[in-house]
């Protein structure tokens, strides 16, 4: 399996519809030094948490983030293998992608949160007795905002999750409100691996895009959303389409950069490539929606503004 396989296996997935569903277990009641108990029982759509969990697993490198954002780092007891941020993450072999019930559960979790129900692994570890919180893949901001504070109430950070998904809804107003104004807007071609898979209007990644006003050329190639978002394109799309930035979200795992993107057949004549245009993404950050989302907008703004309006 390459590098890159689990990032577009994750942006397929990110268009199944997931339920929620899980089940209480009693753990003790141990808050952090530091850190007010909250007031449990607490109830998140279908999941009730009796007791504040001291032992969480995260199968999801954007719930990790979460947490750890939001103060509940200390209850994190495992995380994935992709989940890489924070570095002191307790990374362990655990898969997001091929989860194991019994692998989980020899964890001893008060609490899973995972972003896919994968080989019916709630079901699975229902039966265990083990609760699960699904973070689906994000389609919005709000999406984002909403898995924050809810993992805020069933950790016992409320108060924290309420700060974070506040600091990052004003940091991106601070950011979009001085966009300039263009008369034309200009286009994009935001790219997950060589293979030429794109994201469209309508994910997540395309949303933030959005924000800024730019115009995506993967909408045209998955206009009736039979490709959930995800729309592999060819040479020919990119090279007609001509658009006037190239993103790369496949720069750290497949080492693709503007020298690279130039050395394709056609694309030396895009005006992404001859105006330099070309910009290279953190990986990791263009495939979460955690709160390091700032950060990717933030390249985004900075690179179109270079641009004169």
């Amino acid at each position: 399996m390459s590098r890159r396989t689990p990032r577009l296996l994750a942006a397929t997935l990110a268009v199944a519809a997931l339920a929620l569903g899980a089940c209480a277990e009693k753990t003790d009641d141990k808050p952090s030094a530091g850190t007010a108990a909250a007031s449990y029982p607490v109830t998140v759509g279908a999941l009730t948490l009796d007791k504040r969990p001291e032992k969480i697993v995260s199968l999801s490198p954007s719930a990790t983030e979460m947490l750890f954002a939001i103060g509940a780092g200390p209850q994190v007891t495992a995380v994935d293998d992709q989940s890489n941020y924070p570095a002191d993450a307790p990374k362990t072999d655990l898969s997001g992608f091929q989860p194991n019930a019994e692998a989980i559960a020899g964890k001893n979790p008060d609490l899973v949160v995972l972003s896919n129900d994968i080989n019916k692994i709630v079901d699975q570890l229902g039966k265990l007795k083990i609760p699960v919180y699904l973070t689906p893949a994000a389609s919005t901001l709000d999406d984002s905002y909403r898995q924050i504070t809810e993992l805020g109430t069933l950790t016992g950070h409320a108060d924290q999750a309420t700060d974070v998904a506040g600091r990052m809804k004003d940091d991106i107003a601070k950011l979009v409100k001085d966009l300039p104004q263009r008369t034309e807007k200009l286009t994009y071609y935001h790219e997950l691996g060589p293979e030429l898979y794109s994201a469209t209007s309508k994910t997540f990644i395309g949303s933030l895009y959005g924000l800024v006003g730019l115009t995506n050329i993967a909408d045209a190639a998955d206009a009736d959303g039979k490709n959930g978002g995800y729309p592999q394109l060819s040479q020919e799309f990119i090279v007609k389409a001509d658009p006037d930035f190239v993103f790369l979200a496949d720069s750290k795992c497949c080492q693709q950069n503007g020298d690279s993107v130039k050395a394709r057949s056609g694309w030396s004549g895009i005006t992404a490539v001859k105006n330099n245009q070309v910009v290279a993404l953190d990986d990791d950050t263009a495939s979460r929606w955690g709160p390091r989302v700032v950060d990717l907008l933030r390249v985004i703004i900075d690179a179109v503004a270079k641009v004169p309006a």
